[in-house]
C-alpha cells in the first residue's frame, strides 16, 4: 500500500510480464464479436474458488457456484484486453469452443506465497469471482502467470452447467444497498461498491457518511474528477456485530462482517480481509464492477489487490495530515487499475517480488526488457533513460530507477506520484492514462 515516511507496504499486484499464453490479441479479437445475448442471460454467476499450496506449488479447487442478482458489468467488453494480473479467469463456450469472457486478477494467496512463512507451511485461501450467467454449459479455466517467463499457464479447468440443480440460488443476505451517486445504467458505467466493515447497526449512518466522504475524495483527483459522469457509487450496509477490526498484535479481536484484520503476514499495519468470499457474499445482492471495503478504524492500514478488493481505514491523521483520503485513492489505484507501487524503501513481508529478466505487467513499472510496451511513447526523445533524479526532471515523464519495493533494476515513470507517496500532488501522466483506459473498458468504449 501507500507509504508515509517509510511506513509499511500494502499490497497490490505482483511480478512478471505482459506477454501471456492466452494472448491479449486473442482476447481483443474475441471481444469484438461476442454477442452477449447469445451466450449470457441477465443474471450474475459467482464462482467460489479455493487456492491452496505453499511457496513451491499451488492448486485450485472449485468451492461452489451461486446465482446472484442482475449482471451489472459491460455487455460490450467481455474479454480482458490488458493482460494484467497474476491469474487469468477465462470462460469458454462448450457449444463452439469460443472464449466468451475473461478477466485478470490477483489474490491474497498469491501474495502469501512470496512470504517466508510459505516456505514452511501449506495454507488455503478462499476467493470469489463473478461472470455473466451463461445460457449453456461452459468451461472455466484458471491460469497462473509463471514468474520465470511472465506467461500464463493453466492451473485448472471446471465444467459448469448453468442448469445444474446444485447451483446455490439462496439470497445471500438482507443487507440494504444505498445509491450514493448515480449517473446512468450500470452496464455503461463503472460501478463502485463500498462495503461496511466493523460498523454496527447503530453506526450505519456513520458508514453512509463515510461512503459519501470517500466518493468526494475520489472525484477531487484527476483523472476521476474529469470522468465523474462515468461512475455510479453504491454502499452496502453490511452490519457487524462489533465495532472496529482485529488487531492481533494488540490482543484485540472483533466479530465483524468481513473478518478484516491487521497484522496480515505478521506486518502490523497490513490490513486485509483474508477470506474474500465473505466480502463477495456481502456484495451478492448489489451491483458492482469494483469492491472497496471501508474499515471502521482510525489506525493506519489497508491494501489494494487487483480485481479482488481495495480496503483501508475510515480515518487517519499523522502529524496533523489527513491520510485516509490519500491511502484510499492509492489503494483503489491498485485494485481498480492494476497500478503497481512505485516506492522501494518500506518494510515488506514477502521476498523476491519481481523477476528482473521479464517485463512487469503493471502499466507503471518497467525493467526495460520490453519498455516499448509501456510509456516510451509518452516521453520526450531527449529525456535520458534512465532518468536522473535531478530537480530539472521532477516534472518530466521519464524512467526513474526504484519502484516495486526494489531500489535497483525496476523503474517508474515519474519522480513522484500518488502511487509512490502520500505527499504527491496526484497521479503522474502514465498512471492517469492507465486509469482512463480502465474506465473506458468498463463503460464499453
Amino acid at each position: 500500500m501507500n507509504t508515509f515516511e517509510k511506513t509499511v507496504i500494502f499490497f497490490l499486484s505482483l511480478f512478471s510480464a505482459l506477454s501471456v499464453t492466452v494472448t491479449a490479441t486473442h482476447a481483443e479479437e474475441s471481444a469484438r464479436d461476442i454477442d452477449y445475448d447469445r451466450y449470457f442471460s441477465d443474471e450474475r454467476m459467482r464462482i467460489d474458488i479455493t487456492f491452496a499450496g505453499d511457496a513451491t506449488e499451488q492448486k485450485v479447487f472449485l468451492n461452489g457456484i451461486k446465482k446472484e442478482c442482475k449482471w451489472s458489468g459491460s455487455r460490450k467488453n467481455l474479454t480482458d484486453k490488458f493482460g494484467y494480473g497474476e491469474y487469468m479467469l477465462e470462460v469458454f463456450s462448450d457449444r463452439d469452443g469460443k472464449l466468451i469472457y475473461s478477466k485478470g486478477f490477483n489474490t491474497l494467496f498469491q501474495e502469501w506465497r512470496t512470504t517466508a512463512e510459505a516456505e514452511k507451511v501449506r495454507k488455503a485461501f478462499q476467493s470469489s469471482y463473478t461472470i455473466p450467467y451463461p445460457k449453456a454449459p461452459v468451461t472455466i479455466r484458471i491460469s497462473e502467470r509463471i514468474k520465470s517467463t511472465g506467461k500464463f499457464s493453466e492451473l485448472e479447468s471446471f465444467p459448469v452447467d448453468p442448469s445444474d440443480l446444485s447451483i446455490n440460488m439462496e439470497k445471500g443476505n438482507d443487507f440494504e444497498t444505498v445509491s450514493i451517486m448515480q449517473n446512468g445504467d450500470c452496464e455503461n458505467k463503472v460501478d463502485i461498491l463500498f462495503i461496511a466493515e466493523g460498523y454496527t447497526e447503530e453506526e450505519m449512518d456513520k458508514f453512509i457518511e463515510d461512503a459519501h466522504r470517500f466518493t468526494g475524495y475520489l472525484f477531487e483527483i484527476e483523472p476521476y474528477k474529469s470522468r465523474k459522469g462515468d461512475f455510479n457509487i453504491w454502499a452496502v450496509k453490511s452490519v457487524s456485530k462489533e465495532s472496529g477490526t482485529d488487531i492481533p498484535h494488540e490482543g484485540i479481536w472483533k466479530n465483524t462482517a468481513a473478518g478484516s484484520t491487521f497484522y496480515t503476514f505478521y506486518v502490523d499495519r497490513y490490513l486485509t480481509a483474508p477470506n474474500q468470499k465473505i466480502i463477495a457474499e456481502a456484495a451478492s445482492s448489489s451491483p458492482y464492477d469494483a469492491l472497496y471495503v471501508i474499515v471502521n478504524t482510525e489506525k493506519y492500514g489497508g491494501g489494494g489487490i487487483y480485481n479482488f478488493y481495495g480496503l483501508s481505514m475510515r480515518e487517519n491523521h499523522i502529524g496533523g495530515m489527513p491520510l485516509h483520503d490519500k491511502v484510499f485513492v492509492h489503494e483503489f489505484g491498485h485494485s481498480f487499475a492494476g497500478l503497481g507501487d512505485e516506492y522501494y524503501d518500506s518494510e515488506v513481508a514477502y521476498e523476491e517480488f519481481y523477476n528482473l529478466k521479464v517485463e512487469p505487467w503493471e502499466p507503471n513499472l518497467t525493467t526495460l526488457v520490453a519498455f516499448e510496451r509501456k510509456w516510451k511513447d509518452m516521453m520526450d526523445p531527449s529525456t535520458p533513460v534512465p532518468t536522473p533524479p535531478d530537480s530539472r526532471f521532477h516534472e518530466t515523464t521519464g524512467v526513474f530507477e526504484g519502484g516495486g519495493y526494489m531500489s535497483k533494476g525496476i523503474y517508474r515513470p515519474a519522480y513522484d506520484c500518488r502511487m509512490k507517496t502520500n505527499t504527491a500532488k496526484g497521479f503522474c501522466p502514465v498512471c492517469t492514462r492507465a486509469i482512463n483506459d480502465m474506465i473506458d473498458f468498463y463503460i464499453g468504449k
